[in-house]
């Protein structure tokens, strides 16, 4: 008995899943235990894609889909809230289980629609949501399930750190490797989303439920891209032997939970300062496993795509068994969020050159901030600081006009 899916769009992503069930029927056939099929897929314009008309049923109506009996798995491809939520839950409510690649999705209603496929009885699916080409949540459950993890951090966006390794390595302006970005298909045409980081966000909040078992929000932690980021402060970090990347960190620190996405100096021998372009990479630290780094692609139709084949894989092999409904990750706690005077790190200033070292170390003295390093470079002060916390580094920025980007400094 074939298990026969749908698709919810047949982009890049749905292109790749198809392409992977067609040349690797065989493999996926004794891996789930059934044949696969694509019955049908959701797109708006049937004409643009004719070229795929053979190989599956194109429909422009989702209910076509939804009270299809023959379709055990929706494959939600499309991006973005809505519709997606609204289909996900019909789909849901009409006891199909559900796999999907949207990380705004889950990171926003993954609660609500979490509780409502466990009420049904259905699978939902998502580890192609973060880092597509590292099965990283599917990691987390299962390989990390008796583990205890204290930190996770990562390169999870691989259109900012395309940009910076442009802006780094081969000395292109923040809207020139922007542009390039654009042009290679890494970057959307509006890349807000990504240079601001909202995306990394999305994707640290799906990783701090699986890592630490507690729900947040976007709204709930500090949130920084890369679009204020300044030349001038790239090149003096790789001059002091550091490369600036945009991380997402969730720590445990005294068991209270601290998330954040921001611009980070990383040393240049650390192995995350060597991932480069649209690469991924996550290191996570744990009681009985130590540190260990995943690295892959975080994008692209065949990446992503065979995440979401994973997905499918294992659901169809539960709906084999009879053993669909159960939660992707289990593990559910309640951590309070740190406060601005927990989180301590050492720190990389940059000033404008109008305040002079003697009243900016006087401000910085009176602050208790403890100076690794200053100096006068560019017509620009630069300060390296030892740990502070986030509470002095805003009163610093409250008292002090002339301060112009500060990044933590990871070791």
């Amino acid at each position: 008995m074939a298990i026969k899916i749908a698709l919810l769009g047949l982009g890049t992503v749905g292109s790749g899943v198809l392409k992977i069930i067609k040349n690797n029927q065989k493999k996926i056939k004794q891996t789930s235990g059934e044949e696969i099929v694509i019955k049908k897929a959701l797109v708006r314009n049937p004409a643009k894609h004719q070229n795929l008309a053979n190989e599956v049923e194109l429909t422009t109506s989702f209910d076509e889909i939804l009270h299809d009996s023959e379709i055990k798995i929706v494959v939600e491809l499309m991006g973005g809230l809505h519709p997606a939520k609204e289909y996900i839950t019909a789909a849901l409510k009409a006891g199909k289980n559900v796999v999907t690649a949207n990380k705004d999705l889950m990171a926003t209603f993954g609660s609500e629609l979490i509780s409502l496929a466990a009420n049904q009885q259905c699978d939902l699916m998502y580890d192609a949501s973060v880092a597509g080409g590292i099965p990283i949540l599917r990691t987390l459950s299962t390989s990390y399930a008796s583990d205890i993890i204290s930190e996770i951090q990562g390169i999870i966006n691989g259109t900012t750190n395309y940009i910076l390794s442009q802006m780094s390595e081969k000395g292109l302006s923040y809207e020139a490797a922007l542009k390039m970005a654009q042009q290679l298909g890494f970057a959307e045409a509006d890349p807000t989303n990504d240079v601001t980081g909202k995306d990394a966000a999305y994707k640290i909040v799906i990783l701090s439920k699986f890592a630490f078992g507690t729900k947040i929000g976007i709204n709930d932690f500090t949130i920084e891209g890369i679009n204020n980021l300044q030349d001038f402060d790239i090149r003096q970090a790789s001059r002091m032997g550091y490369v600036i990347k945009l991380i997402g960190i969730a720590k445990n620190i005294a068991g209270k939970l601290f998330v954040e996405v921001a611009p980070c100096l990383l040393p240049e021998n650390a192995i995350m300062a060597h991932i480069k372009n649209e690469l991924n990479a996550l290191q996570i630290k744990s009681q009985s496993l130590g540190t260990a780094i995943f690295t892959g692609p975080g994008a692209g139709s065949s990446a992503t795509a065979n995440s979401v084949m994973s997905d499918v894989i294992a659901e169809t092999s539960n709906f084999v068994k009879q053993i669909n409904g159960r939660p992707f990750s289990n593990f559910s706690r309640i951590m309070k969020l740190t406060s601005s005077e927990d989180v301590k790190y050492p720190y990389y200033l940059s000033f404008e050159a109008e305040e002079t070292l003697f009243a900016l170390s006087k401000l910085l003295s009176k602050l208790e901030i403890p100076i690794r390093e200053i100096k006068r470079i560019d017509k620009k002060t630069v300060v390296v600081t030892e740990d502070i916390s986030r509470r002095q580094l805003q009163d610093l920025a409250i008292q002090d006009s002339y301060l112009r980007a500060n990044y933590k400094i990871l070791q």
